[in-house]
C-alpha cells in the first residue's frame, strides 16, 4: 500500500494552496483498495475478536474509512501521524503491513509492536505513524509537540493529530490549541465527528455542536468537511496542509463521519435505532460514495473484482499470519522500558 506522502473557514479563510487535490481514475481505484482493506480488516478484526482472539478493547473503524484515508493521501514523508484508540484505519493507510497489524491485535511476536501494544497502542516510525493513544485527547498534545519540534528543526515537516468528538471536549485540547496557534506550529487538527462520544449523542455532550469553530476565539481557521466524501476529505485535506506548512499555524478540519458499530466490541450501540444506522449506510456509505464516482469515470464492477479478491486475499493472508504468529518471549515484558542515556 504505496502512499504520496470548499469549506468557508470559521476565523478567515484558507488561501490557494498551490496542492494538486485533483483526483484522477487511477487515485480513485487505489483510494477504493485501500478504503476497502480497512472494511475487510476491521470485519475479519472483529471476528477474531468474538472468537477470543483479540483481547482487551477493539474500536472498529467501520464507516469512517474516507478520512484516513483521504487525508494521508496527501501526507509527505517525515510528516506524522498520531490518532487516539480507534486506530487501525490510520495505521493501514499510512502504510503499515496487514499482517503486523492484525498480529498486533491478537498479542502476537509478529505484531507491530512485538504483541505489546495491542489494539489502541501501535506504533511505527517508518510510516511516521505515532500512535493509537487510550488516554482521552492525550494524542492532541502529543501531536502539537510533535508540530513542535518540526517547527524548532525547520523541516518542514507537519503533524496530523486526529481525534473525536468527544475528546473535543477534553481541555488539553485547548491548551494545545493555543500554543500551536500562539507559536505557529505546523498541525492539522482532524476531528472525527461520527455523532457519538462513546454512548452520547454530539447533541447532549457538546454545547457548541460545529466542532470547526472550537478554534475561533484562538484564531484558528476551520472547516467543516463531509467525512463519508473521500475527495471532499482530500481537497480539505490539501488546503489545510498547505496552510499549515507554509508556515501559518495550525487548522482545524470537522470530518462529519458515522461509525456503524459500538463505540467498542463490547458495545451493544442501543442508544440509536437500527433505522438510523442504517440509512446512514444505504445513503452516505463511503465505500459506495467512490464506487459511484469510478462508474462515472468508467469502471465497471468486473474491474474492481481483481481489487476485492485481492483485499480478500491480503486479509485473509493477515488473519493466518496473526493466527500462526508465537507469543512474546517473556523476556519482551522488560524491553523497551529504559532508554539508556550516554553520560
Amino acid at each position: 500500500m504505496a502512499r504520496t506522502r470548499k469549506g468557508e473557514a470559521s476565523e478567515g479563510k484558507a488561501t490557494d494552496t498551490g496542492v494538486n487535490a485533483f483526483v484522477g481514475k487511477e487515485e480513485l481505484l487505489k483510494f477504493y483498495q485501500d478504503m476497502l482493506l480497512i472494511r475487510r480488516f476491521e470485519e475479519r478484526a472483529g471476528q477474531l475478536y468474538g472468537m477470543g482472539l483479540i483481547g482487551g478493547f477493539c474500536h472498529l473503524y467501520i464507516g469512517q474509512e474516507a478520512i484516513a484515508v483521504g487525508m494521508q493521501s496527501i501526507q509527505q514523508k517525515g510528516d506524522q501521524i498520531i490518532t487516539g484508540y480507534r486506530d487501525h484505519g490510520h495505521m493501514l493507510a499510512a502504510g503499515m503491513d496487514p499482517k503486523e497489524v492484525m498480529a498486533e491485535l491478537t498479542g502476537r511476536a509478529g505484531g507491530s509492536s512485538r504483541g505489546k501494544g495491542g489494539s489502541m497502542h501501535m506504533f511505527d516510525i517508518e510510516t511516521g505513524f505515532y500512535g493509537g493513544h487510550g488516554i482521552v485527547g492525550a494524542q492532541v498534545a502529543l501531536g502539537t509537540g510533535l508540530a513542535l519540534a518540526n517547527h524548532y528543526k525547520g523541516n518542514g515537516n507537519v503533524s496530523y493529530a486526529y481525534f473525536g468528538d468527544g475528546a473535543a471536549n477534553q481541555g488539553q485540547v485547548y491548551e494545545s490549541f493555543n500554543m500551536a496557534q500562539l507559536w505557529k506550529l505546523p498541525v492539522v487538527y482532524v476531528i472525527e465527528n461520527n455523532q457519538y462520544a462513546m454512548g452520547t449523542s454530539v447533541e447532549r455532550s457538546a454545547s457548541e455542536t460545529a466542532f470547526h469553530k472550537r478554534g475561533v476565539s484562538f484564531r484558528i481557521p476551520g472547516e467543516e468537511v463531509d467525512g463519508m466524501d473521500i475527495v471532499a476529505v482530500r481537497e480539505a485535506g490539501a488546503r489545510a496542509t498547505e496552510h499549515a506548512r507554509s508556515g501559518q499555524g495550525p487548522y482545524i478540519l470537522e470530518m462529519k463521519t458515522y461509525r456503524y458499530r459500538g463505540h467498542s466490541m463490547s458495545d451493544p450501540a442501543k442508544y440509536r435505532t437500527k433505522e438510523e444506522v442504517d440509512e446512514v449506510k444505504q445513503t452516505r456509505d463511503p465505500i459506495d460514495h467512490i464506487k459511484e464516482r469510478l462508474a462515472k469515470a468508467g469502471v465497471t464492477d468486473d474491474d474492481l473484482k481483481g481489487i476485492d479478491a485481492e483485499v480478500k486475499r491480503i486479509v485473509a493472508e493477515a488473519a493466518e499470519f496473526a493466527r500462526t504468529s508465537p507469543e512474546p518471549d517473556p523476556s519482551e515484558l522488560y524491553t523497551d522500558v529504559y532508554l539508556e542515556a550516554a553520560q
